[in-house]
């Protein structure tokens, strides 16, 4: 009778393969719904740093525009200027390009998300696209 008990007491330990392959698919659905989920937060927080900076590079255009009655040509002219100024480690990371319709940034390699990801503000509508931006 004792050897019936250990044996039975043997089988109700542990798990079933059925038990252990389940959590394993459950494990992997939550994965691959979460995973994509971070990598969009990570984008997003790369690309606000350049973002800020776009924020700010228009607005002293807008201030240049009306102080000289044009607008300007490169974000070089208005650091040069005076209007703005930039941080040596956004611009390590970030070109800024300017347009009269839109603002551009375009990573480099010292930026961790990768090289050429590319954000642009439109002026008219006042709108992000591209990089770290939700797809519509």
């Amino acid at each position: 009778m004792t050897n019936f008990k250990n044996i039975k007491k043997k089988m109700t330990e542990g798990f079933t393969l059925v038990e252990i392959l389940i959590v394993v698919v459950i494990i992997g659905i939550l994965a691959a719904v979460a995973i994509p989920t971070y990598l969009q937060y990570v984008e997003r927080g790369y690309a606000s740093d350049a973002k800020v900076q776009i924020k700010n590079i228009l607005e002293s255009a807008e201030i240049s525009y009306q102080e000289t009655g044009e607008w300007p040509s490169d974000v070089e002219t208005l650091e040069q200027e005076g209007y703005l100024g930039i941080k040596s480690s956004t611009k390590r990371k970030w070109q800024f390009d300017i347009s009269e319709t839109e603002i551009t940034a375009t990573s480099l390699s010292e930026m961790k998300g990768g090289e050429g990801k590319v954000i642009t503000l439109i002026r008219e509508s006042g709108e992000y696209q591209g990089y770290g931006e939700k797809v519509k």
